[in-house]
Order: structure tokens, then sequence, then C-alpha cells
């Protein structure tokens, strides 16, 4: 993995950036010595190097029991509980995955409790009405309402179709270690369960069975995945200086761009196999720095699909902005560009080339007319979109966020904003214990 600042240095104060790269190593130490802001959710710091041999192989051996018995496994999460996961299984699987009927190696893998969406819900239950499915349920409380009402009308759907006794080897619960509603409910119906660890975070939990399970499922090598984010935990360690130090060096560049007026990152991706990353990476940036009235607001656009709707914005709109761009050095398959005869469209001149020559380019000359135009650029590669560097991007950025949001003065890992909806909504609901909340409501809405 590479990183590059040089078309984002160029934007800011060079002293302002030098002063920024010891802040950084005096953050990223507060990582290590478990002595700052949130301290009891650091447990992802050194989750790669703590994975065991056993532990991989226990994940494994349930992946494969659920392979076995089921054509759709269905990942029953929200935010961080599932889209590290998806991130992976979307980047990892065919573009048409979801068509393959004959010869599957792999089950399909959807997801639910992600949304409220009623349509979307009685889709899947229609969906799975006439397949061998089980479910993957994830959830530290078992109580988030949109996971918890997906499970519960899930695993009725699947008791009817199958019967309890071999719905209970077609579930498994990753959750809290001995408290919460979805710990109580595998205890007694006796779920496989997985623990989700106290100390990481939701977003910052890929690498714990709340990712490596369902990746596992659709077929990925989450050893190697494993032994990526281990690569990466080393190379961003306190010990390595900043010169050396991809995390501090990504945390540095962004708070200085931002401390210069930058307020908007929009991550870029030339490969739509990459575009759920994007919104794993929202999360994990958008939940841990956004608070206190600060922040960096995380954006993303899929590149070159979106230059033909947000590009005339991103060249000429407000100077509020800077991209950080992830560039896969080597595709996977080989497409070459014919010859025609009679050359209408006038593409003769790519004849020969690899599409993915000419998607390079596309990149490089919009990297050049965005920062002709105004708009900073980090460009972070890798070389080639297979598990082991899908493992150093996890860590990187994960890595790169304890560091930027302690730079930036809050706690990266606490949420304190996001329960405001649900209140309203509890209300609203009438569940009780929220009369006082919904006799409030009422009257606002009623002026």
């Amino acid at each position: 993995m590479r990183i590059c600042i040089k078309n984002a240095a160029g934007f800011v104060n060079a002293e302002a950036l030098k002063q920024l790269e010891s802040q950084t190593e005096a953050a990223n130490l507060l990582l290590e010595n478990g002595q700052g802001a949130g301290n009891d959710f650091i447990g992802w710091v050194h989750l790669p190097s703590s994975i065991t041999d056993a532990f991989l192989e226990e994940v494994q051996a349930c992946a494969d029991e659920l392979r076995k018995r089921c054509e759709v496994v269905i990942v029953a999460g929200i935010g961080g509980s599932y889209l590290g996961a998806r991130a992976v299984n979307e980047a990892l699987a065919s573009a048409f995955d979801a068509f393959v009927a004959k010869d599957r190696k792999n089950p399909y893998v959807v997801y639910a409790g992600n949304n409220i969406g009623e349509d979307y819900l009685a889709e899947l239950m229609e969906f799975i009405s006439d397949k061998q499915f089980g479910i993957i349920n994830i959830s530290k409380s078992g109580t988030t309402t949109e996971t918890a009402l997906a499970f519960r009308l899930l695993k009725t759907q699947l008791e009817k179709q199958v019967g309890k006794e071999e719905a209970r080897h077609r579930i498994v619960a990753v959750t809290d270690r001995a408290k919460g509603a979805l710990r109580s409910l595998a205890t007694k119906e006796g779920y496989k369960t997985f623990v989700i660890p106290d100390n990481v975070g939701g977003r910052f939990s890929v690498l714990t069975p709340v990712g490596l399970l369902p990746i596992a499922v659709a077929g990925g090598n989450i050893r190697e995945i494993v032994r990526g984010a281990q690569e990466m935990e080393k190379a961003t360690d306190v010990s390595v200086p900043f010169a050396q130090n991809l995390a501090c060096q990504y945390a540095a560049i962004r708070n200085a761009l931002y401390q210069s007026g930058k307020k908007i990152e929009i991550l870029v991706n030339f490969n739509p196999k990459l575009h759920f990353f994007s919104e794993w990476w929202k999360q994990l940036y958008g939940e841990s720095e956004g608070k206190e009235n600060k922040g960096i607001f995380p954006a993303s656009v899929d590149f070159t699909t979106d230059l033909h709707s947000m590009g005339q914005w991103i060249q000429e709109g407000e100077r509020s902005i800077f991209e950080t761009v992830i560039s896969i050095e080597k595709a996977s398959k080989t497409v070459l560009v014919p010859t025609d005869a009679e050359n209408l469209d006038g593409l003769n001149f790519l004849a020969g080339k690899r599409v993915d020559e000419v998607n390079k380019m596309a990149e490089l000359g919009t990297q050049l007319a965005h920062v002709d135009g105004g708009v900073p650029n980090i460009h972070i590669s890798f070389e080639k979109l297979d598990e082991f560097n899908i493992g150093q991007f996890i860590y990187f950025f994960e890595r790169g966020c304890g560091i930027s949001g302690y730079v930036l003065g809050v706690n990266p890992f606490n949420q304190p904003g996001v329960e405001a909806y649900k209140k309203n909504m509890f209300a609203l609901l009438n569940k009780p214990g929220y009369e006082a909340e919904s006799a409030a409501i009422n009257a606002r809405l009623n002026k």
C-alpha cells in the first residue's frame, strides 16, 4: 500500500502540516497506551495480532456448517454490524453474483435489519419462501429496532419452513458475552454464538466475528484478511516514524486541510466493487469525528460514473472539499479493446489497449483537472483487490480514524448523537416508558 499527499500538501501551510506530524504521533501513542478518551473501546488497536488460529478455525467451521445447510444466508445487522462484511463481500464477489444460479460454490449472502422498509422485508421473505436459508443475527443488545424487527420476522418464517430444531442449527447469534436480549434468546434456544468484544465498537468490528463470519460464509479467505490487517498493524505502530507511517500521514494531511477550511472529504474510487467500502468508511469517520460541532463531513463518489453527475460540482463548486482517491493498481481480469472496421464511435485509437489502462488514464486525468480546479487530492493505492490488501485497507482506515479523532480533539469512540432519533421514534410509536416524550412531541406537532 502507498499514500501520496503531494497534491494536497500544496494547499496547506507547510508549518501547520509540520506541527501536525508531532500531533499525530502523540495521538497514535494515546491509542497504543490506552490513555486517550474512549479508551474502553480501543480493543481493535491490537485485535489483528491477537487473533489465533483456533479462533479462525471456529469461525470457519461455523461458516462451513451454514454453507452446507443453506442456499441463502441473511446477515441481520445495521451500521457497523453489517457494513464491513458487505463491503468485503461485494469487493470479492463477481459483479453479477446475484444472477448465478447453476453450480454455485457459495450461498447467496443478503442483508436485512439495516432499514425499516416494509416492501424490502416483504420481498426478502418472498424470495426465501422456497429456499433453504439461515440467519446470522448481529447485535450487542438484541433490541436495536431495525435488526430486532427483521430478525423476529425471519426467525418466525424459518421455524415455519423447517421447524424449530433445524432452525436452531441455521441461526447464529453474534452478540454480547453475557447480557442483552439476543444473548438471552441464544442461550434459551441453543444457537451457536460468537462474542462481540466489549472493548470494540461496531464501526471498528470488521475483524471480529461481526465481519469475519459473513465473509467466510460468502467464500472469502478470512486468514488472508487477518494477515493483511496484521501487516498494517505493524506498519502503523508507534515505533514507525511519521515518514513511513501511512496512518499518521493520512490523519495529518486531512486535519491540515480541515484547519485550512476544507470541511468535506470525498472518498473516490474508480472500481465499482468498492462502493460499499465507501459506505463503511463514511460511517467509520462520520460517527467517530462528527461531534461537538466539529468534524470533516464524509462523502463518496464512484468514478467515472459520478463524473457525469457530480463532476461539475467537484470541478467548479464551492472550494470546501478535498478528495481521497482509492486506486487499485492491478485489475483481476484482462479485457482488450477490439478494432472496429467502420470506427463510427471513434475509439480505434484505443484498440489493443486494456480497459483498465483507459480507466487509469481517466483517473490520472481527473486528478490533474481537479487539482487544477482547486481540489486537494490524497492518493491511496493498493496492489490488487484481494483479501490480503482488503485486510490492510480496513486496518489502515481504522488506525487513521483513531489518530485523526484525537488530533481533532474529540472522543472518536462514542456516538451520543445517534440516540436522538430513537427517542422521538419510540415516543411517536407510544413505546411504554416514553409517555412524557410522546406528550411533548404531540404538543409540538399540534401547534
